[in-house]
């Protein structure tokens, strides 16, 4: 089974990234391929999440981050115990370190190929819409592919 659901990419470059570490057998978010491959700079390092910046940020938002867990699984409800407990310590970090008083949170569960995603690892979308161009472009996340 595939890394990555390459038919779900948004951008040319996002696409050719996938294709590469799929070519390698290269997981960007497991923990060596967070540090070795994905050239995402963490804002904080958890027990067991990560998060970092969204190299590819949806259009209108002001802030995408990506919180992820060094667990490979692709469903929340997988998690252990101290993962799922550590999601929201990540949660309360990145909620105070951007003085955030609305955002929304995106997660996709299960086969990539049913859900929009991009890879198989569970990761969570941390999302701020952009208020200066949000009448233009509200920010919209994918959550169903045609299978």
């Amino acid at each position: 089974m595939s890394l990555y659901c390459l038919e779900n990419h948004r951008t040319e470059e996002q696409l050719l990234r996938m294709q590469d570490l799929e070519r390698r057998g290269v997981c960007l978010f497991c923990p060596d391929g967070l540090d070795e491959h994905s050239g995402l700079e963490p804002v904080w390092r958890g027990g067991s999440w990560t998060i970092a910046p969204n190299d590819f940020p949806y259009q209108g938002t002001s802030l995408h981050l990506l919180l992820i867990p060094t667990e490979h699984v692709t469903d929340m409800a997988d998690l252990s115990d101290e993962a799922r407990t550590g999601f929201f310590d990540a949660l309360l970090f990145a909620r105070e370190k951007y003085g955030l008083d609305s955002y929304g949170i995106g997660v996709r569960n299960g086969r990539c190929e049913r859900t929009g995603g991009t890879i198989r690892h569970l990761h969570v979308h941390l999302l701020v819409g952009d208020p200066a161009t949000a009448a233009e472009s509200p920010v919209r996340m994918r959550f169903s592919s045609a299978v």
